[in-house]
C-alpha cells in the first residue's frame, strides 16, 4: 500500500513537472512570436514612409448626385496611399459656405483614425462661370477659383524649410493607383506621367526622346503642340516652386484648354520636365468620371 500510494505521489509529481515545463516551453514560444510579430511591425512601421516627403492633394468638388460617391473613392485611396506616403489633403468645396456633407465626410478622417490630415475649403465660382445644365465641360474653365484657394492657403502655410513637399492636383472624378503617390515622391521640381482614357484617346502621355530621355512631345486628343499638352492629373510640383512663384494663379483669362499649360509655365520648361511612371510607359490615373444618375425622385433623412 505505501509503494502504491509512494508510486502515486512521484507520478503526480512527475506528471506535474512535465506539465510546469511544457508550459514554461509554451510561454517562450509565446514570448518569441510576440517579439517577432513586434519587429515585424516595427519594420512595417519604418517602411510606411518610403521617403520624407509630404504630398498636398487638393481636390475641388462641386455638388451633384454623385459628389459623395466619389469623395469617398478619393478618401479610400488616399487611405491607403498614407500607408506609404505622408498626406495632406486639401478639399476646396465651390460652395459659399462649407456643406454638411463633405464637412461629415471629412470627419470620418478624425473618427476612423486615417493616416493622414486633412484642410476643409470653401471658394465659390462666379455664376458667369457656371456651366448651365447641357454646356460641354469645355466652355469654362472649372475649379479657377478652388485651385487658387488651395494655392494661396499652401503659400499661407506651408513652410520651404524641412522634409520636401509636393502638390498635386487631384480632381475627385477620376481613378487613382496608389503606385502614383510614390512616384509623386520622386519629384524634384516638375513631374509628369500619362494620364489614361482621355482626349478622346485611350491615353495622353509626354513622349519621350529615346537618346536624352526628356520630353520632346506630347500625344493628346486636343492641341497637342500645346507648351505643356498634359492633363491636370498628369503632373505634381514641388512646393518651393510654388512658393517662390507667388503669381503663378490659374485664371479666368487664360486661354479655354489651356489651364495646365499655362499655369505649369511659370514653373519649368519642356526640356526640364521631369518624366516618371517608368518614363511614361505606366499608366496609373484615369478619367473615370461617374455616369451622372437619373434620379427620378428624393428619399428624405439620406446623406447620399
Amino acid at each position: 500500500m505505501k509503494r502504491s500510494t509512494m508510486y502515486f505521489c512521484m507520478t503526480s509529481v512527475s506528471f506535474i513537472f512535465i506539465l510546469w515545463k511544457i508550459f514554461e516551453i509554451s510561454s517562450a514560444l509565446e514570448n518569441t512570436n510576440q517579439a517577432i510579430i513586434i519587429n515585424k511591425n516595427i519594420d512595417l512601421l519604418s517602411k510606411r514612409f518610403i521617403k520624407s516627403v509630404t504630398i498636398y492633394c487638393v481636390t475641388p468638388t462641386y455638388w451633384r448626385y454623385v459628389q459623395k460617391a466619389e469623395l469617398v473613392r478619393v478618401y479610400q485611396t488616399l487611405t491607403l496611399a498614407s500607408f506609404k506616403v505622408d498626406i495632406k489633403w486639401i478639399v476646396v468645396e465651390d460652395s459659399e459656405h462649407k456643406t454638411d456633407l463633405v464637412s461629415n465626410l471629412l470627419k470620418r478622417i478624425d473618427n476612423e483614425g486615417a493616416h493622414f490630415q486633412y484642410v476643409h475649403l470653401n471658394a465659390k465660382t462666379p455664376p458667369f462661370q457656371k456651366l448651365k445644365g447641357k454646356d460641354p465641360r469645355w466652355k469654362k474653365h472649372r475649379g479657377v477659383e478652388q485651385r487658387n484657394a488651395a494655392l494661396k492657403w499652401i503659400r499661407d502655410n506651408v513652410s520651404s524649410h524641412g522634409t520636401k513637399k509636393i502638390v498635386y492636383f487631384m480632381d475627385d472624378d477620376n481613378t487613382y493607383d496608389v503606385k502614383l503617390f510614390e512616384e509623386l515622391t520622386k519629384i524634384e521640381n516638375v513631374g509628369v506621367w500619362p494620364v489614361g482614357l482621355v482626349g478622346g484617346l485611350n491615353i495622353e502621355t509626354p513622349i519621350l526622346d529615346p537618346k536624352t530621355g526628356k520630353v520632346a512631345s506630347y500625344k493628346s486628343g486636343w492641341k497637342p503642340d500645346r507648351p505643356f499638352a498634359i492633363d491636370m492629373a498628369g503632373f505634381g510640383i514641388n512646393v518651393d516652386l510654388i512658393l517662390s512663384n507667388p503669381e503663378a494663379v490659374f485664371s479666368y483669362r487664360m486661354e479655354k484648354g489651356f489651364q495646365e499649360s499655362q499655369f505649369l509655365a511659370y514653373f519649368t520648361t519642356k526640356d526640364q520636365l521631369e518624366p516618371l511612371a517608368s518614363n511614361c510607359t505606366e499608366v496609373y490615373v484615369w478619367h473615370t468620371r461617374t455616369e451622372k444618375p437619373d434620379v427620378k425622385g428624393i428619399v428624405p433623412g439620406y446623406e447620399v
